[in-house]
């Protein structure tokens, strides 16, 4: 009986183990995801200072959520704020590393980076780390390419 039981605890175990830690580490939080989405739609929509005004409020209460930052990494570089919008997908970044979301709608911002909507009703399958440095090389090139003299 008493190996049963171990045997039981490790086979447990095992499953415990098996599963992703990073998504487990995602809470379902649909008024998150809402307003991320909320802030998209107004991006979307040109309006620029009321996306940015929701995804700051994000990132006040979650300072390195990397969908806010990558939306408005976004933002800023509609604004030509190339820098800026480095330093927050760079920001973004390792946070993103092993999170996974199901897009909803990408909105390409000038040809240089890709905004995300959040799906909400359904387990992620895409990896962010690899949406954000596919925004990284983007921004950098699109800094490059609209420097003085060039």
């Amino acid at each position: 009986m008493q190996k049963l039981s171990i045997t039981v605890l490790f086979l447990a175990l095992g499953l415990l183990l098996a599963l992703p830690g990073p998504v487990l580490a995602q809470p379902a939080n649909a008024d998150l995801a809402a307003k991320i989405n909320a802030g998209y739609d107004l991006l979307e929509q040109g309006k620029f200072d009321q996306a940015q005004k929701i995804y700051e409020e994000i990132l006040t209460k979650q300072p390195n959520h990397p969908i806010a930052l990558n939306n408005l990494a976004a933002l800023n570089c509609k604004q030509g704020k190339f820098a800026q919008a480095l330093a927050q997908l760079n920001r973004a970044l390792p946070q993103a590393k092993g999170y996974k979301i199901t897009l909803n709608r990408v909105c390409n911002v000038d040809g240089v980076c890709a905004a995300f909507r959040q799906s909400t009703d359904r387990f992620g399958e895409d990896n962010l780390e690899d949406l954000i440095k596919s925004n990284i090389l983007m921004v950098q090139m699109a800094a490059a390419d609209r420097r003085p003299g060039k």
